[in-house]
C-alpha cells in the first residue's frame, strides 16, 4: 500500500504485508458452489523443511481529504521455511518479508526494485494460532485464519478474535509491537472446484478496523503526520485446500481511512490476490557445476558462477552499455538470451543487482548500479524469462567490488551486473 508520507510507507505496506503472509494463489475458479459439501475439520498441516514463497500484488487508489490523488501497485513478498513441526502438529516458520511498489503507469513489464526486509520467526497451531516475540513486527495481521475446533458444515459460521501489531518504534519510540484485537466473522461457503479439478473449500472472513494510536507526544517525538485514527474493513475470500492443510488462493477488497496527528485524511480502496510457489533449492553443487558447464558450452565470456546467501549467482563482468547510459549494447543483449535459457530452467524469483566501478560521487555510482540493473532485470521481462513481478533490482553502486579500482582491468571486472536465482 502506497502512502503520500514516508510513515504512511512504513506503517500500512505492512499492514497488507501480514495479509499475504497467510494466504496463496494457483488459479482461477468456476464459482459454482457446492453448499451440499460433507462437513469438513479445517487445520493447518505443517511439514518439515517446506520452503515457500508467497507473492500478493495490492492494486489501490489513494485520495487525500476526499481528493483522488494516485493509483498504486505494490508487491509484497515473503520466503519462508518451516523449520520444527511438534508432536501438536504446529509448525515453527522463519520467514523474509519484503514490500516494494511501482506506480500503475511503470507496472507493465517493469521489474520491482527490492524494498525493505524484516525478519521473523513464528510459530503456529493446527487452528492458526500464533505464538511470536514481541522482538518481531512481523506480520502485523495475525491469528487470521483460525478455524474451530469441531467439523463445520456449508453455511455455518464462527468467530474468532484477531489482532493487529504495529511498529511504533519510529513514530514513538516504543520498542515492543503495539498491539490491539478484532473480530473476524466466518463463514463456510461451500466446495469449488478449480480449473485443475482439485477441490477446494471456499471460506469468507470479514472483520471492521479501528485502531487509536497512543498520544505519546508528551514522552516521544511524535510525528505530526503519523496515523491517530485508522478505520477500515476487509472482506476476504480464501480457498482452502483441506488435503494439504493449507490456503490455496486469496483475495481481498478492502477500505483504509487514516485521521493524522496533523488533521489530514487519506483514505485507501482497492483489491488484493496472492500466489504461493514452493522453491525448489537451487544453491546446490549440482546447479553450480551445470551452469558453469553451459556457460562454458555456450561461449559465454567474462561469465563468473557462485554460491551466494540467497542463492546461486550468475556474475556478468564487464558488462557494456552504450556510452554514459544505462542503455544495453546489442552484444550484451544476446548475452542476456543465452543466459535466460539457464534461468528458465529454475522457478524462483531472480534478484538483479547492479555493481559499478569507484568513479564520481556516490550519489552518481549508487544511480548507475541501480539503472543497470534495472535495464538487464526489464530486459530479461522482455524476453519473458520471468513475469515482472518476480524479477527484483538493486543497486549497490561501488560498495562491493570483486577487484581493485587502481587498474582499469579491474574497474571492468566491478562493473558487473549478478543475477541470483533466489532460494529466500
Amino acid at each position: 500500500m502506497f502512502f503520500f508520507k514516508n510513515c504512511y510507507n512504513r506503517s500500512m505496506k505492512r499492514k497488507l504485508l501480514l495479509l499475504a503472509a497467510i494466504i496463496s494463489m494457483s488459479g482461477l475458479f468456476a464459482q459454482k458452489i457446492n453448499t451440499d459439501a460433507e462437513p469438513k475439520l479445517f487445520q493447518f498441516k505443517f511439514k518439515e523443511n517446506d520452503q515457500s514463497r508467497i507473492l500478493s500484488t495490492v492494486t489501490e487508489d489513494v485520495y487525500l481529504n476526499g481528493r483522488f490523488n494516485h493509483t498504486a501497485v505494490i508487491l509484497n513478498r515473503i520466503s519462508s521455511i518451516i523449520t520444527e513441526v511438534d508432536e501438536n502438529g504446529r509448525g515453527t516458520a522463519q520467514a523474509v518479508f519484503m514490500t516494494t511498489e511501482n506506480s500503475a503507469k511503470a507496472w507493465n513489464n517493469k521489474s520491482y526494485s527490492w524494498g525493505e526486509e524484516y525478519e521473523s520467526v513464528f510459530t503456529r497451531d493446527t487452528n492458526g494460532k500464533y505464538e511470536i516475540e514481541d522482538i518481531y513486527f512481523m506480520p502485523t495481521v495475525r491469528d487470521v485464519p483460525v478455524f474451530p475446533d469441531h467439523e463445520v458444515k456449508p453455511g455455518q459460521g464462527w468467530s474468532r478474535q484477531g489482532y493487529e501489531a504495529h511498529d511504533l518504534r519510529r513514530t514513538f519510540g516504543i520498542e515492543k509491537p503495539f498491539q490491539f484485537p478484532f473480530d473476524a466473522n466466518y463463514i463456510y461457503r461451500g466446495d469449488v472446484e478449480n480449473e485443475d479439478g482439485k477441490i477446494l473449500s471456499l471460506i469468507e472472513i470479514n472483520y471492521k478496523m479501528f485502531f487509536t494510536t497512543p498520544d505519546l507526544s508528551s514522552s516521544y517525538n511524535a510525528v505530526l503526520d503519523a496515523p491517530k485514527i485508522t478505520t477500515g474493513f476487509s472482506h476476504q475470500k480464501i480457498y482452502w485446500d483441506n488435503e494439504r492443510g493449507q490456503i490455496d488462493n486469496y483475495s481481498e477488497d478492502f477500505k483504509i481511512q487514516i485521521e493524522t496527528f496533523s488533521g489530514d485524511v487519506i483514505m485507501f480502496t482497492g483489491k488484493a490476490h496472492a500466489e504461493v510457489t514452493e522453491f525448489h533449492r537451487s544453491n546446490t553443487d549440482e546447479n553450480l557445476k551445470k551452469i558453469t558447464e553451459t556457460v562454458a558450452e555456450l561461449g559465454l565470456e567474462n561469465i563468473d558462477v557462485k554460491k551466494s546467501d540467497r542463492g546461486l549467482t550468475i556474475s556478468i563482468e564487464n558488462i557494456q552499455f552504450q556510452p554514459d547510459s544505462s542503455l544495453l549494447m546489442d552484444s550484451e543483449k544476446n548475452k542476456l538470451v543465452k543466459i535466460g535459457e539457464i534461468l528458465k530452467e529454475f522457478e524462483n524469483d531472480l534478484l538483479v543487482t547492479g555493481h559499478c566501478a569507484k568513479r564520481g560521487t556516490l550519489k552518481m555510482q549508487q544511480q548507475i548500479s541501480e539503472e543497470r540493473a534495472t535495464a538487464v532485470a526489464d530486459y530479461l521481462a522482455k524476453l519473458k524469462i520471468r513475469n515482472p513481478n518476480c524479477i527484483f533490482t538493486q543497486g549497490k553502486g561501488a560498495s562491493d567490488p570483486v577487484d581493485t579500482n587502481q587498474t582499469e582491468e579491474g574497474r571492468a571486472r566491478n562493473r558487473r551486473v549478478e543475477i541470483t536465482i533466489m532460494d529466500k
